[in-house]
């Protein structure tokens, strides 16, 4: 399929380790882990396969220039030096995008102005006419990374982040994003082998990723564009038979997949977005409150949700969360339960002790994930409750 090179997958924090071991499962070369990214070895089939297949990257990037700075016009003499005619020509379009961690430099909106202007420059200066820039929707995304007196620059292989999957068309006031939803769930041990519950679904973003997960889907596969399919050297061939290959991959599913929502709305979003993502057979979607709900099968359960924060949504928080733990205690027994709240104080109220706490981020907000461990016959979670 060709030679090996560098990349770089973008991540959230803390899936560092989830982003390696996806990968390395798909047979990526030499990772390493970073702060929220993973550098990795592959060809172009795999720079395709990992698009299309990774559950909890953001980005994956190609480096194809690195060099020293300290300066602007250092910056620019650096980015003027590679030579642009080997990725575009002078009648597409581009967009840069900037992340800066320097002494030297404090502004990312600057640095992706004067690399701007240093490629259109040598256009001009080899062509005589420059290529345009396009926010929305550039022929290509370049990616400049200054970190101190180190300027690493990419070509950005996947174009709007990878968390817009393609199935989500409609969302609610508190939507959770795609990546974080596959990251929780992988996170929380979810592997498709027992009945799942979301018991505040929203706009079924949980829900489709863990079916998904369940399923073997990848997780990509109904986006409709990546970056690198306006690249000059894209091979359309070569991307539709690592689909195939991917798709052959997929598995049944023999257990249920349920959500509840307390708004109609909600329900009706959900459903479009399920549809979109051709999971109707496999997700089963109902208006209730889960305080008014009992678990419905014997077995096995895994639950994950995401309940709001009383930072968007206005609720009483400590009725609120005191009605979760209530619930969860009385109402399911023999019950994984996990629940991702950026409300740390809020946990104080569930009465139940968690069994792990793992820090993540929702956006801006930190946050934690929580998992609850429900027996059979509740003595156990009677005695975590005396005990909380």
């Amino acid at each position: 399929m060709g030679y090996n090179f560098k990349m770089t997958a973008k991540t959230l924090f803390g899936f560092e380790e989830l982003l390696a071991n996806e990968l390395k499962q798909l047979g990526a070369l030499n990772i390493q882990t970073g702060l929220r990214m993973v550098s990795f070895e592959g060809d172009n089939g795999f720079m395709y396969k990992a698009n299309l297949a990774c559950r909890t990257a953001i980005k994956i990037l190609k480096p194809i220039h690195t060099f020293k700075l300290k300066n602007e016009q250092q910056l620019y003499d650096g980015i003027y030096k590679i030579d642009w005619s080997e990725y575009m020509n002078e009648e597409q379009t581009l967009a840069i995008d900037a992340t800066v961690f320097s002494d030297f430099f404090t502004h990312s909106k600057y640095v992706s102005l004067k690399s701007k202007d240093a490629i259109v420059d040598q256009f001009r200066d080899k062509k005589g006419t420059r290529p345009n820039v396009d926010i929305d929707s550039p022929d290509l995304r370049i990616n400049i990374h200054i970190n101190q007196d180190e300027c690493t620059v990419s070509l950005d292989s996947s174009g709007a982040s990878l968390h817009q999957r393609g199935y989500k068309t409609a969302t609610n006031i508190a939507p959770i994003n795609e990546v974080l939803a596959a990251g929780l769930l992988m996170l929380s041990g979810w592997d498709g082998q027992c009945d799942f519950l979301d018991p505040m679904c929203g706009s079924g973003t949980i829900l489709i990723e863990a079916a998904m997960i369940a399923c073997n889907i990848p997780a990509n596969i109904n986006r409709h564009e990546f970056a690198f399919e306006r690249w000059a050297d894209y091979d359309n061939a070569m991307f539709e038979t690592i689909q195939d290959a991917l798709l052959k991959k997929t598995r049944e599913f023999h257990y249920r997949i349920k959500g509840y929502d307390i708004d109609i709305t909600a329900i009706k979003k959900a459903t479009d977005n399920v549809k979109n993502a051709n999971l109707d057979d496999y997700i089963q979607m109902e208006q209730d409150d889960f305080f008014d709900t009992k678990k419905e099968s014997q077995g096995k359960l895994h639950i994950l949700f995401n309940p709001p924060y009383d930072e968007r949504i206005g609720i009483k928080t400590e009725e609120f969360y005191e009605d979760i733990g209530n619930t969860l205690k009385r109402n399911y027994p023999g019950t994984t339960a996990w629940m991702i709240t950026a409300n740390l104080e809020a946990l104080k109220f569930v009465g139940l002790r968690p069994s792990r706490k793992i820090k993540v981020f929702n956006g801006a907000l930190e946050a934690r994930l929580v998992k609850y461990d429900m027996y059979e016959g509740s003595k156990k979670s009677a005695s975590d409750s005396t005990n909380a």
